[in-house]
């Protein structure tokens, strides 16, 4: 992706989430300068702030996701059961926008959908190696109520509605009837290292310095 296309998306995605009444933690508005200060603190280490996506494919409209890591702990915290457990994150979906086919080895998340259109996801279950299986259907919990849900069928959650997946819940999700802005509340996260694709494919994009940055991403710390 090109450093000037991040940036209009930064401004963009910014500009949806502040318009849905959601405010981000002041460092969001940081300069890379600012940014830059903080090498030493949390934020960098476990990785907080501004992410941009197109997955490596360079079709950002239809593969993608922007994300803003709010808080996070570490995966050292994590094993130890001590200090922050938990992680949460802001997203945006576009309109047909996909996140592809992936699953979590340790995540637990609850995926909401907390404005815009309709958020839907494309579950399946797992072979008992944890890799997909296109024929086994999913429980998930949603907004607290167990749902069967059949290999490949669609759910769709409405504005203020969630779902629980687990690790070997493989999904793909999308937004409909409008951009979605998703709320995502789960243990650690660790995008390094904790997601499955199905398709070989690159969690962060290569970027092409064709302008300064307006806001550094999680992955030029």
């Amino acid at each position: 992706m090109k450093r000037s296309e991040i940036n209009t998306i930064l401004h963009e995605g910014d500009a949806f989430i502040r318009g849905h009444g959601f405010m981000l933690p002041r460092f969001a508005s940081f300069a890379p300068d600012e940014m830059r200060a903080l090498a030493d603190t949390a934020i960098f280490k476990n990785r907080l702030g501004w992410d941009v996506t197109d997955y490596g494919e360079k079709r950002f409209s239809d593969y993608g996701l922007f994300l803003f890591t709010i808080r996070n702990g570490n995966i050292e915290d994590l094993a130890n059961r001590s200090g922050m457990l938990y992680a949460e994150k802001i997203m945006i979906s576009r309109d047909s926008q996909v996140c592809p086919m992936h699953s979590h080895y340790s995540k637990v998340e609850d995926i909401i959908n907390r404005a815009g259109g309709d958020l839907v996801l494309e579950l399946y279950g797992s072979h008992d190696d944890g890799s997909i299986d296109r024929e086994k259907g999913v429980e998930v919990a949603v907004d607290g109520m167990v749902r069967s849900i059949p290999a490949g069928d669609k759910l769709r959650l409405m504005p203020g509605e969630s779902v629980t997946l687990v690790p070997g819940v493989w999904h793909a999700f999308w937004a409909e009837n409008g951009d979605c802005m998703i709320g995502e509340v789960s243990t650690v996260n660790d995008d390094l290292n904790d997601n499955w694709f199905e398709d070989e494919i690159g969690r962060f994009s290569e970027i092409e310095e064709d302008e300064e940055p307006w806001r550094l991403l999680v992955s030029d710390y």
